[in-house]
């Protein structure tokens, strides 16, 4: 299972969040600065076709910036927003291991062919265990 990254060291995260706020202020203080020199020539009636003209031109590059600033602000809000309601399926723990067992019953497998439980801590490891009779009642002698 991958499991993503939280939001706070996500690095395009960051990158658009410094980013749109880069913009942002960019924008603003462009389009401020001369929005306020426009202005401020035109009242004094000394303003020049460079101050008026040019300065509209800056004013729409300022207001661009600071439109993109302001969508990616918004963008940046939606997306901690969106991974703070999306939360991660929980770790799954096992709690108990589940336990098998081998009744014997299934007649595919061919009954039980562990040792009971005593039997095989009486076994010493490496010992052949015994064969079974044969029809006659004699037993069977293990070919080594």
């Amino acid at each position: 299972m991958t499991s993503r990254p939280r939001l706070i060291t996500s690095i395009p995260f960051w990158i658009l969040l410094v980013g749109s706020l880069a913009a942002t202020v960019a924008g603003g203080w462009i389009a401020l600065t001369k929005v306020t020199t426009m202005v401020a020539g035109l009242t004094a009636q000394n303003a020049t076709t460079a101050d008026v003209y040019g300065g509209q031109s800056w004013i729409v590059i300022g207001g661009a910036l600071l439109g993109a600033g302001l969508i990616g602000l918004v963008a940046t809000l939606a997306l901690a927003v969106l991974r703070a309601l999306v939360t991660p399926a929980p770790d799954v723990e096992v709690v108990e291991p589940l336990a098998f067992a081998d009744d014997g019953d299934d007649p595919a497998v061919g009954g039980d062919t562990a040792l009971p439980a005593e039997d095989a801590a009486s076994e010493p490891h490496g010992s052949i265990p015994a064969s079974p009779a044969s029809e006659d009642g004699t037993q069977a002698t293990p070919v080594r």
